[in-house]
């Protein structure tokens, strides 16, 4: 394997042209052996002076037949008898005209091939240098079945035996590589590759920048379709949030504004009667039901938008919380620095819910929520020993379902698992929402 760093600077060489005499031989035995033929049968079934007025003609004729319809075979055949139908220059032209005549992956086809015919190689191919590393530039730009990281470790796949960068200054644009397995690469190949990068510039640029576009537009069609399906993450956690409240504000007024109701209603009518001594016990009953539901609006409101959390962070918030589970829980964690509010309030959320829902489970031990931020990547791991079957997992996915919407509209990851009797819920969340797309230095110099 052999590699050629000149071909940013070196101008092209002045190896002489070699003389193909392969075709026009082949061309011109084909004429003489149509017209040797005309002439024979010619003379055979005609006179001598007769036969030599038409015979050249006919042969003539038949020759441009025999050329239009042999013209693919003995192209093979020349083809086969002198493998090296080009110089640096010919290539070159070659890969102009292509150039100018079809697209600039049709070019650069061209051009590799042209590159494999002049050196014997079994493959010569064209790797183009894109922001994120090397790609074939056959293959898709936005989605490469092959992404090399740099020009070292391009030159230490197996199969590359020589290779030559194009560079423009200490930019790296491309790089042109010989496939030889088995033979040498000559001076001669080396010599016409370097002179084939430095006059294909302009080419692999081209192809460069098209390649970069095409990558960002699909990068683009992902985004917009991330960004769609995020919205309607949103949009789905939303109602099951408003459903969520309309539900336990329900559940919490209900029972306790009617029994407030009768309260009130026998203070009311013991006042309007003739002994007035049970409104005292009635009213009693009033002013503790009316203090037991101004507690639990208290409690909602707390869940929806707990103070703390915005005072300390997810651990205050979530020892808060813990407080009142009907299971004995422990959080343990320290966040370093306060993060955004969607971040903090994005795990705290699902943690919340896992917590809620296992302090409900039986099980021995208490409940553990584990709170990290490291890699980038704020997490909590919620855990206890739960009794039951497999269906402790499919009910505390379903109880997490709703803020795992959430979750995932900030682009964060969720997962169940049980081991053993032990049931945990794994989440983490970015801890950083700046937009995943910037401009390179490229784009903004």
């Amino acid at each position: 394997m052999s590699t050629d760093s000149t071909a940013g600077t070196t101008t092209v060489g002045t190896a002489p042209l070699r003389v193909h005499l392969v075709r026009p031989l082949l061309t011109a035995g084909v004429v003489v052996v149509v017209l040797g033929a005309v002439m024979a049968v010619a003379s055979a079934l005609t006179p001598p002076d007769t036969a030599a007025v038409w015979a050249p003609f006919l042969g003539a004729v038949l020759a441009v037949v025999v050329l239009r319809l042999a013209g693919p075979a003995l192209e093979r055949l020349a083809t086969r008898l002198d493998p090296r139908p080009t110089s640096p220059y010919a290539a070159l032209a070659a890969a102009g005209a292509r150039t100018s005549a079809e697209s600039l992956e049709a070019a650069l086809a061209g051009l590799a091939q042209v590159l494999a015919d002049g050196t014997r190689a079994r493959r010569a191919s064209i790797w183009l240098a894109l922001d994120h590393g090397l790609v074939p530039a056959e293959a898709d730009p936005a989605r490469p079945e092959v992404l090399v990281p740099d020009l070292a470790a391009l030159l230490a796949r197996p199969e590359v035996d020589h290779a030559v960068p194009v560079r423009t200054g200490d930019e790296l644009r491309a790089v042109l590589v010989l496939e030889k397995p088995g033979q040498a690469v000559t001076p001669a190949d080396r010599r016409l590759v370097r002179d084939v990068a430095a006059g294909a510039g302009l080419l692999v640029r081209g192809a460069r920048l098209n390649a970069r576009l095409a990558a960002r537009v699909q990068r683009a069609d992902d985004l917009g379709r991330e960004l769609t399906e995020s919205r309607r993450r949103l949009t789905r956690a939303r109602d099951a949030e408003r459903r969520r409240l309309v539900t336990e504000l329900a559940h919490v007024t209900t029972d306790r504004l009617e029994a407030l109701r009768a309260a009130l209603a026998e203070a009311g009518a013991a006042l309007d009667s003739d002994d007035p001594a049970p409104a005292g016990p009635a009213l009693a009953r009033a002013l503790e039901g009316l203090e037991d539901l101004i507690d639990r609006f208290r409690v909602i409101v707390r869940g929806v938008y707990p103070t703390v959390l915005t005072a300390q962070g997810p651990v205050g918030a979530l020892e808060e919380m813990a407080a009142d589970l009907p299971r004995a829980t422990t959080v343990v964690g320290r966040l370093t620095e306060r993060l955004a509010w969607e971040v903090e309030s994005g795990l705290y959320y699902v943690a919340a819910a896992a917590l809620t829902h296992l302090a409900s489970c039986a099980g021995e031990g208490p409940v553990e929520a584990v709170l990290t931020h490291e890699g980038g990547q704020l997490a909590v791991r919620v855990g206890a020993v739960v009794s039951g079957g497999p269906e402790v997992v499919d009910a505390l996915r379903a109880a997490v379902s709703e803020d795992a919407d959430r979750l995932a509209a900030l682009g964060g990851r969720l997962h169940v698992e049980r081991d053993h009797e032990r049931l945990q819920m794994v989440a983490s969340v970015p801890d950083d929402l700046e937009p995943v797309v910037e401009s390179s230095p490229q784009d903004r110099g």
